[in-house]
């Protein structure tokens, strides 16, 4: 076997950029979730208009880069206040129903043919990411072999991205340190008890609902920039639940639970992929067990059943406490 393949693939999965995407998406489903107690399952949507409101403002409309990164979080600002404020003052599943099919309808939109004059429809855009990689410091790559084999592009991605995951913790830290943070944990315990205190448990709402929107809304400028190109499809559903795994995984209100359950996730996806590619060539697997092409969907089985024993075992995840996940979802 290729042992030094798999141990290239999986030690970059650590550092990667998307593990950067997911980290940053995790903490801000973290400050929905974990510290203030709301069920958002739209959180790809937040990473959607980012991405687009910088595609779209740099390719559709011509304005400079960094105009398109304040479009990206105006947008992610604003589709927060459309979610929240019909929504906040009811029951928590009522979050949960919109924020899902908001998350859709986005998607949807995005790809639509009546506006892909705008948006470039299921093809997406391109074109867009030239002033950020102008602004790269690195004129060659590195390359420690099996650990690391990256060019200089790749290396300018996971520059910026950790620095934004590490900024992005630092934020959560403080502000739940303060006195602002304390009124979100106690909301999530008790909102009614919050409320008989004088605290405008709707207005702390929403301003969680936006941070965690904009937290998050910086997963998805990095998943554009890292790829060079916007489509679609990739803000699916499917993106909010591997986020709420990496949460739940590395532990719920805590600032490294996002971190951390981020690149277990994703270094046991790629090192168990690659693994079972390994084992099938060297006949190790025989193919009328598995094929290489089945080898992506078994790690996915293998992975999940790991993640519901640890659910059953530990449900307040690596760093978590089972206090934290209970919440009141009234």
């Amino acid at each position: 076997m290729d042992w030094n393949l798999i141990i290239q693939v999986s030690f970059e999965s650590i550092i990667g950029s998307t593990a950067i995407i997911y980290a940053l998406a995790a903490i801000g489903l973290n400050v929905h979730f974990g510290y203030t107690g709301l069920l958002n399952f739209g959180q790809s949507a937040f990473l959607g208009v980012a991405a687009y409101g910088l595609a779209m403002s740099v390719t559709t409309f011509g304005l400079p880069f960094w105009v398109g990164i304040g479009v990206g979080l105006l947008g992610a600002v604003v589709l927060a206040l459309l979610l929240g404020v019909p929504t906040l003052r009811l029951r928590a599943d009522y979050l949960a129903i919109v924020t899902i099919a908001a998350a859709e309808i986005i998607r949807l939109l995005f790809r639509s043919v009546s506006l892909s004059e705008w948006t470039g429809g299921s093809d997406g855009l391109q074109r867009f990411s030239d002033d950020f990689y102008a602004m790269n410091p690195y004129s060659q790559g590195i390359k420690i072999l099996p650990l690391i084999d990256m060019d200089s592009r790749d290396l300018w991605v996971l520059t910026v991205g950790w620095i934004l995951v590490a900024l992005a913790c630092l934020i959560v830290w403080l502000l739940m340190r303060s006195p602002w943070g304390r009124v979100l944990k106690a909301i999530r315990e008790d909102e009614d008890a919050v409320r008989s205190l004088g605290k405008n448990v709707f207005s702390y709402k929403i301003q969680a609902l936006i941070l965690g929107g904009v937290l998050g809304s910086l997963g998805g400028f990095m998943f554009a920039l890292s790829r060079a190109a916007v489509q679609p499809d990739t803000y699916g559903t499917e993106l909010t639940f591997f986020a709420y795994t990496i949460l739940i995984l590395g532990g719920a209100a805590r600032v490294f639970g996002p971190v951390v359950g981020a690149v277990i996730f994703w270094f046991l996806i790629v090192f168990i992929d690659a693994l079972l590619i390994e084992l099938i060539k060297v006949g190790a697997i025989p193919t009328a067990i598995m094929d290489p092409n089945q080898a992506g969907s078994v790690r996915y089985i293998l992975v999940g059943v790991g993640l519901m024993c640890l659910l059953i075992f530990r449900p307040q995840g690596i760093f978590g406490d089972k206090k934290e996940v209970m919440l009141d979802a009234r």
